[in-house]
């Protein structure tokens, strides 16, 4: 049977099926939590692939794709109360503690690969400690040491124990977390459900190919890529969300960005390096800067940072931050 198969990914107990909350959302296929799925899976359906790639890589259930649906709905675009951004809404001090960088220029928690990539090594070191995916999900959502005090609590790991409704081991923010988890991994593997909704494509879709990694150099614009490679720049862009104003960081000679995977073969024709027009960079206003100073700087007009960054008032605030365009040369081989 499909359904325990898929409880079995996740290390849970078949009778669980029987679970009378989890059924009820399961149930409401036809109401709020329908739509909530099916929007998730339109979000996300160019990159959907390359998560589930990245988690069998790394031996990690592909069902874990459905934290990310319930954490961010696939909305690399989501932010928490608690700073948490991107589809696995990592806080700033565990994606710095995952080497993802958040700076004036990206924030890459909200780039798909390298987060999904961060999370699956968090699931592992989780895995590690709790021996059960189940409490890997659970542990995600309230803390390593929240689920240790509840497990101590309650004697016991199995999840029916800990889900009690009678007992205030867990959250119920995270007894429902686990719940509609679980709901949407059978919503994902019903057949009927997606062919009567007209989602049938989603059953293949790991198997199809979606977004490519290229490198373009620092300061290189999304909007010249767009157009080199006949893309328009706002599918490029949502497929870059962490690069904040549109262009690569200047501090890494070549920075990765994704396209979708159709367009590979007119990069590597079209798309060249030997030289740009046009390099960007950030600058962050200091006491006693004008706009005179900082053109004088970087032999920038005037004019050109005012239309550039469409500034309405010309008097400057500190760290107030500026793009700048640079008009250059540059050799990149």
């Amino acid at each position: 049977m499909q359904e325990l198969k898929l409880l079995e990914s996740f290390d849970i107990e078949a009778s669980f099926l029987y679970d009378k909350t989890m059924n009820e959302i399961f149930a409401k296929n036809s109401g709020a939590y329908q739509d909530d799925f099916l929007n998730s899976i339109d979000k996300a359906y160019t990159y959907i692939p390359a998560i589930k790639n990245i988690l069998a890589q790394n031996d990690i259930p592909k069902e874990f794709l459905y934290l990310a649906m319930v954490e961010s709905h696939f909305s690399s675009l989501t932010v928490s109360n608690k700073d948490a951004v991107g589809i696995w809404q990592f806080i700033p001090e565990t994606a710095k503690d995952y080497h993802l960088i958040v700076d004036n220029y990206v924030d890459e928690r909200k780039d798909i690969i390298k987060s999904t990539k961060a999370a699956a090594i968090f699931f592992k070191k989780l895995y590690k400690r709790f021996k059960k995916w189940y409490l890997v999900i659970i542990a995600y959502n309230c803390g390593a040491s929240r689920l240790e005090q509840a497990i101590k609590e309650a004697k016991s790991d199995k999840l029916d124990i800990l889900l009690n409704k009678n007992k205030h081991y867990l959250p119920n923010e995270s007894k429902r977390y686990i719940r509609k988890i679980v709901a949407y991994m059978l919503m994902g593997n019903n057949v009927d459900f997606l062919i009567h909704k007209e989602y049938a494509h989603f059953l293949n879709i790991e198997n199809t190919y979606s977004i490519i990694s290229v490198n373009i150099p620092s300061g290189e614009s999304l909007q010249r890529v767009a157009k080199i490679i006949g893309l328009s720049f706002d599918k490029l862009k949502k497929l870059n969300r962490h690069l904040k104003y549109g262009f690569t960081p200047p501090y890494f000679k070549n920075y990765s960005i994704y396209i979708p995977y159709e367009k590979v073969t007119e990069f590597k024709k079209k798309y060249f390096t030997k030289s740009i027009p046009c390099k960007y960079e950030m600058y962050n206003v200091q006491k006693g800067d004008d706009l005179k100073k900082i053109s004088k700087l970087y032999n920038v007009s005037y004019i050109t940072l005012v239309t550039f960054n469409k500034l309405t008032n010309r008097k400057l605030v500190e760290n107030q931050q500026l793009i700048i365009p640079i008009k250059q040369e540059v050799n990149y081989e």
